[in-house]
């Protein structure tokens, strides 16, 4: 949509290219061509079985392609939820590429070597605790999570829209965001709240494209990138001690628990040494650029109009 500079959208989990409905015509008409990619798995992509084919190298290999196959040299990454670590590593992997880069709801985390012995999966469940289960661990055994999710894809999409919003701390449901905790011997729609009337922010067409995208192209693809956590500090050991030079910037919202990671964000002086600005939003959950797009739209263009 639009002409001039490209800028490439990357969605999280569950979601799709639709997650930036309210960002292209703004990105757009601010003089720029703004591209929504359905990532690896998704949508009408083809998805490939394999749960290998789904790790960090193939995810920023596929924003690459798209630059290239769009015509284009050069493009600004701009990702959420999952789709914020490919846009980062995409920026710190191929700085040819890709001339700024914005996060919105997951901070950037520098590669670090991983201690002798130990996995990422391996840090979660200790940081768990005993008895204690985790979503992304949760989401790790093949067919558990997929059967899961799968079984009522409304409902799905109703109660992960709803439970990691601001609205669930707005409307009193919780004093706090979800941190994606839960007990041992529980799964994961237990966790999830389904309103009986959407947030503001969502209705009930966005609600049936979504439904309607997760049922033909099913939950493997997305899960799989969880399940391929485990690779990601080997695909990423020749950047150790390496920064994202290029111009960035992040977004989050105040109530989103499920990505917090404040150790990070404390690091962005010497991680992001061009970072242009850190963006929190009051009372704002896990859906920043749905829950508040105007807001959003405005520091966004605001970051591009000034490269």
């Amino acid at each position: 949509m639009g002409e001039g500079p490209l800028v490439v959208f990357c969605h999280g989990f569950p979601e799709s290219w639709y997650s930036w409905r309210h960002q292209l015509p703004a990105v757009a008409a601010a003089g720029f061509r703004a591209v929504a990619m359905d990532m690896r798995g998704y949508g009408e992509t083809t998805a490939p079985a394999s749960t290998d084919a789904y790790t960090l190298s193939h995810m920023v290999g596929d924003v690459v392609a798209l630059v290239a196959a769009l015509d284009e040299e050069q493009a600004v990454v701009v990702g959420h939820d999952w789709g914020a670590p490919i846009a980062w590593y995409s920026a710190l992997m191929r700085p040819d590429v890709f001339r700024g880069v914005v996060g919105m709801s997951v901070p950037y985390t520098a590669p670090i070597a991983m201690p002798s012995g130990m996995t990422m999966t391996d840090l979660m469940r200790k940081a768990a605790g005993p008895g204690r289960e985790y979503y992304r661990l949760f989401f790790q055994e093949p067919g558990v999570a997929e059967a899961n999710l799968e079984a009522d894809i409304d409902r799905t999409v109703r109660g992960f829209l709803y439970s990691i919003s601001g609205n669930v701390v707005t409307d009193g449901v919780f004093e706090r965001g979800w941190d994606g905790h839960f007990p041992m011997g529980q799964d994961f729609m237990q966790q999830l709240v389904v309103p009986e009337v959407l947030p503001p922010w969502l209705t009930e067409e966005d609600v049936k494209f979504y439904a309607a995208e997760l049922a033909r192209s099913g939950f493997h693809g997305g899960l799989s990138w969880y399940r391929n956590i485990n690779a990601q500090p080997a695909i990423l050991s020749p950047f150790v001690g390496t920064t994202i030079t290029a111009p960035s910037m992040y977004v989050s919202g105040e109530n989103d628990l499920i990505a917090a990671n404040p150790a990070a964000m404390e690091k962005f002086p010497t991680s992001l040494p061009g970072l242009r600005g850190v963006h929190v939003l009051p009372d704002a959950g896990h859906w920043i650029q749905q829950e508040r797009p105007l807001e959003v739209n405005d520091v966004l263009v605001a970051f591009l109009t000034s490269l």
